[in-house]
């Protein structure tokens, strides 16, 4: 088994001071039978009381309110994580997947993850796409699968910073770049596209220096789960052109993006934002103390004290969204 310490930052700065900050976080790391958590904590500045609660997916879920004037906004989020082994996923299925992963979706509640959603949708340049890779019920559910994770591995050239949190699959499709975000939408809407349920997976991928992952170390990860007969939820990282394992740490799971952002919140004021995050994730053989502290790296401490700096009254103006891109 393998053990992760995780910090994830995130700093939102203001060039004016604002009134009001509404947030709600999906950090936590999500627990099942191969991934634990075993301690989580959730720091805030200005500091605030959190409250937290498990939405209808099984994700954990810590929401806050800070009503005072402040021109930044710091999270820090701490994990310690478990992972097991993950069981070997085989190249293929029996002859008569099709027919037994259609029995499992008529027997189980599996719709939301087959409809299309916010940002997985079959827009004409997703079906052009499907056409281009031969995306058809041909071989079985799972050959297709591993498939379509190596091409698009293969399509899209990992560019960060190349697409928008909110931009559709069809910019990153057209231009053959982009994110895990992108990477991810797009095989999500493949799958749905010939009747397999695929969800979005957002958490964190470890990276070793014998690792060669596209995506950026320092940043959240997105993959996708693929519902299959006999296997259940398996994870597939066509970023990486991966079957997810034990670097993969999830933390939320949803139709696509829009239901499981890392921040997601509003804040009272008229001003611009800017967005800082950064993320460490160290790995260990053995469980780490869980009373340990992690260490805090010197301009992260700086952030949070200047937080606390008092900031002069603005007028309310108006509420602004704002979320975070993996």
């Amino acid at each position: 088994m393998n053990f992760y310490s995780i910090r994830h930052l995130t700093r939102f700065r203001y060039s004016r001071p604002i009134s009001e900050s509404i947030m709600e976080t999906r950090m936590n790391p999500r627990s099942d039978s191969l991934q634990h958590c075993l301690t989580f904590s959730l720091s805030v500045s200005p500091r605030c009381r959190v409250f937290s609660y498990r939405d209808y997916l099984g994700n954990n879920v810590h929401h806050f309110d800070i009503p005072g004037d402040h021109n930044q906004l710091i999270i820090v989020a701490e994990s310690v994580v478990e992972q097991h082994p993950a069981p070997a996923v085989p190249a293929f299925l029996a002859p008569d997947a099709w027919a037994a992963l259609d029995d499992l979706i008529q027997n189980g509640d599996y719709w939301e993850m087959l409809l299309p959603s916010t940002f997985a949708v079959e827009s004409p340049a997703l079906l052009a796409l499907a056409k281009e890779l031969e995306v058809t019920r041909r071989d079985d559910p799972l050959m297709l699968v591993h498939e379509i994770n190596q091409r698009l591995f293969g399509y899209f050239e990992y560019v960060p910073r190349s697409t928008r949190v909110d931009s559709p699959i069809d910019d990153a499709i057209e231009s053959h770049r982009g994110v895990c975000q992108d990477f991810t939408h797009t095989m999500i809407a493949l799958l749905r596209h010939v009747g397999i349920p695929a969800r979005y997976v957002s958490g964190y991928l470890y990276r070793s220096r014998e690792d060669h992952d596209r995506s950026t170390p320092d940043a959240t990860h997105a993959w996708v789960d693929v519902l299959l007969p006999h296997l259940g939820w398996v994870g597939f990282d066509p970023t990486n052109n991966l079957v997810a394992h034990h670097r993969h740490i999830r933390t939320a799971v949803g139709r696509d993006y829009a239901d499981v952002p890392p921040t997601r919140g509003i804040f009272r004021g008229n001003t611009d934002s800017e967005l800082y995050v950064a993320v460490h994730v160290e790995a260990a053989e053995k469980a780490p103390a869980l009373d340990r502290s992690l260490p805090i790296p010197e301009d992260w401490s700086v952030l949070v004290e200047r937080a606390q700096e008092p900031v002069p009254a603005t007028p309310v103006v108006e509420l602004q969204q704002m979320q975070q891109q993996q």
